[in-house]
């Protein structure tokens, strides 16, 4: 597992392009740079200095983008420096708001053109992938070697990828699908700017100490007997899962003790228990098998992988035909759609 040491792009996009108005085109980037450097610096000399315009530059563009819109943009007044006029802020406030809502979007698509382009730009084809771990995930992605991996829950995982700071997020979201999940899953599957592909689905369940001495099969079990539970991080599927079903028996977390202990990955969850310094917690059968453990099924999920719609999907595609050709090998596997 390795994480980007710099997320930088390669490739950055921006509002571009012009603005009409009448007969006269302003070119929109160059106007959102000096409107807020003179909000910002309130002088049109540090204007100037901030975009890397001469004094007299600042003042001629200044000056061009006045003739073109018809109205006085910037302010001279005496003590308190170069402010910008009712037209002005409302013009920057509008290419703000602007460049604003197409932020999210226009980072997707350089990471899209940027792995496109790895070959002409000679950079390396690596993916950067945000996924909530899975054992068997992680190993054929090892294999892939084909993209720096960042672990983190589903929600983070999600949120990620539409910020557009990951070009493909792993996610899981229990027995129920992405859209009844709520947000940012909900958003995820309805937005066609993202693909969104079922991988497989995986059993998960409680782990519990081989044999199951506790005799542990519901959470109400887990508050009769005063089990000590490991839990998984906020945000993560597993975690949304279990606080479902504490909610389906009416039980509160506090009820449930070691509920506030969290660890980051089922191989963590497992390990604890196999210490003896837990006695459950939900997990992946995979994890259970892996760690000698007891298992108690809750259910089957889908593990699903998302996208940009623009990303190429030969790696992707590549990842999940290696899945397909591992899966029913470990116990608690299957392919989507072919469970009973």
């Amino acid at each position: 597992m390795t994480t980007p040491a710099d997320e930088t792009p390669l490739v950055e996009l921006g509002l571009g392009g012009s603005l009409r108005i009448g007969r006269a085109r302003i070119a929109v980037a160059d106007t959102v740079a000096l409107l807020q450097a003179i909000a910002r610096t309130r002088s049109v000399q540090g204007a100037a200095t901030e975009i890397g315009l001469s004094y007299r530059a600042a003042w001629e563009r200044i000056r061009t983008l006045e003739a073109g819109i018809g109205h006085q943009l910037v302010r001279k007044t005496r003590g308190h420096g170069t402010t910008l006029t009712e037209t002005g802020a409302a013009l920057h406030e509008a290419l703000s708001i602007a460049a604003e809502g197409l932020a999210l979007p226009l980072a997707r698509e350089a990471r899209a053109l940027q792995s496109r382009l790895s070959t002409l730009l000679a950079v390396p084809g690596r993916l950067t992938l945000a996924a909530s771990h899975d054992p068997l995930l992680m190993e054929v992605l090892s294999a892939w070697g084909g993209a720096d991996i960042a672990v983190m829950g589903s929600r983070d995982a999600v949120v990620r990828l539409m910020d557009g700071r990951a070009d493909a997020a792993g996610f899981h979201c229990g027995a129920i699908g992405p859209a009844a999940a709520g947000p940012p899953f909900a958003d995820l599957v309805a937005d066609p700017a993202f693909r969104v592909r079922p991988l497989f689905e995986r059993e998960q369940g409680l782990l519990v100490a081989a044999g199951n001495p506790l005799g542990l099969v519901t959470p109400m079990d887990l508050r009769a007997r005063k089990a000590r539970f490991v839990n998984r991080q906020k945000g993560s599927g597993t975690r949304a899962w279990f606080d479902r079903l504490l909610a389906e028996a009416g039980i509160a977390p506090g009820e449930i003790v070691g509920y506030g202990l969290e660890e980051f990955t089922h191989q963590a969850v497992a390990a604890v228990i196999a210490s003896g310094a837990a006695d459950a917690g939900l997990g992946a059968r995979a994890a259970a098998e892996r760690f000698g453990l007891g298992f108690v099924s809750v259910g089957w999920e889908v593990y699903c992988l998302a996208t940009g719609a623009s990303l190429p999907g030969d790696g992707l595609d590549r990842v999940q035909a290696m899945l397909a050709a591992r899966v029913g090998e470990p116990a608690g596997y299957r392919l989507p759609g072919t469970g009973g």
